[in-house]
């Protein structure tokens, strides 16, 4: 069990990141043990074939990255986002950045006993990701980060209107928060207790982690990784068949779009959910806002667009 120890300030401070390369590291966990992750099988297998493209040298680097026993990672290679949403570029750099020794003793931490993997320098593993980035990564990025972004605009809505305990609570079954503590279970293996003490608790959505995960040594900044939600629309293109009645009302593409946004989601999302344009969906985006039936939320660089409670009640009025 991981303890935080939070101060009001602490409290009051907390934010929100995503990380395109925390994706990247975590998505390897997919590839070893895809029975795991069931609900990425079709990325496992693009990627799996894409892979029979890549160096055998920069394979065994990737491979290596992953604890022996546990699957950890070593702490460099998931630095804390330093911004809500960061560029690939400066991640690497910071990676790249990191001090030989500090690699050495990060991977040190994820193999125990076992014989440390050939390469630990942090330039040579950072020009690997980036080049597996480009390959598995990239060509996903934008459904990927819609996802997370969506995810983050949710959270923020909670935290104001329920608060930062009942936020925080509802991350995961593992994280429970009381009296000035937040307690993480990220597996028995890793205990330690932290006082975040003006060091800012950062919360970070993944969409390749099983469960709620910290940083393996105390030292780190406090974070806390969670499971994103909507992850199960991550790799689907069909979209619900809308009610009937409702698509008589005003008409099927306006009725699907409204079936579709369960949750906020961007122009480009809903587009490829759909198979249309952006331009078109901009298009019933707009006749819809005009009646109060969806509503627009910027979050960082993104538009996203979710159902009104209204809408939710017409949706309600016309199924059956």
């Amino acid at each position: 069990m991981i303890t935080y120890r939070l101060s009001v300030d602490d409290l009051a401070g907390v934010r929100f990141a995503c990380s395109p390369l925390l994706e990247t590291v975590t998505s390897l966990w997919a590839l070893r043990r895809p029975e795991r992750h069931t609900v990425h099988l079709p990325w496992i297998r693009r990627t799996r074939a894409a892979l029979a493209t890549f160096p055998p040298a920069d394979l065994a680097v990737l491979d290596s990255l992953l604890g022996p026993e546990r699957d950890w990672l070593p702490d460099f290679l998931t630095p804390r986002p330093g911004t809500p949403l960061p560029d690939l570029a400066d991640e690497l750099d910071r990676v790249r950045a990191t001090p030989p020794d500090t690699a050495l003793a990060d991977f040190r931490a994820v193999y125990g006993p076992h014989p440390l993997p050939p390469t630990t320098d942090p330039e040579v593993i950072a020009a690997v990701l980036e080049r597996y980035w480009r390959l598995a990564i990239a060509p996903h990025w934008p459904r990927m980060r819609a996802v997370l972004e969506a995810d983050l605009l949710y959270r923020a809505r909670l935290l104001t209107r329920d608060g930062a305990a009942a936020m925080l609570h509802e991350l995961d079954p593992r994280v429970r928060f009381a009296n000035g503590e937040l307690r993480v279970y990220a597996g028995h293996a890793l205990t330690y207790d932290a006082t975040v003490a003006g060091r800012g608790l950062w919360l970070v959505p993944a969409l390749f982690v099983p469960q709620t995960i910290a940083p393996v040594g105390p030292g780190e900044p406090p974070t806390v990784i969670y499971q994103c939600r909507g992850i199960g629309t991550l790799w689907e293109s069909p979209t619900a068949r809308p009610p009937q009645a409702l698509a008589d009302l005003i008409g099927s593409a306006r009725a699907a779009l409204l079936t579709t946004l369960d949750g906020p989601t961007s122009t480009t999302e809903l587009a490829r959910r759909h198979g249309v344009t952006p331009g078109a969906i901009s298009q019933h985006l707009a006749v819809l806002r005009r009646a109060g039936l969806v509503s627009r939320t910027r979050a960082g660089r993104l538009v996203l667009y979710a159902r009104t409670e209204l809408a939710d009640l017409l949706m309600a009025e016309h199924t059956g």
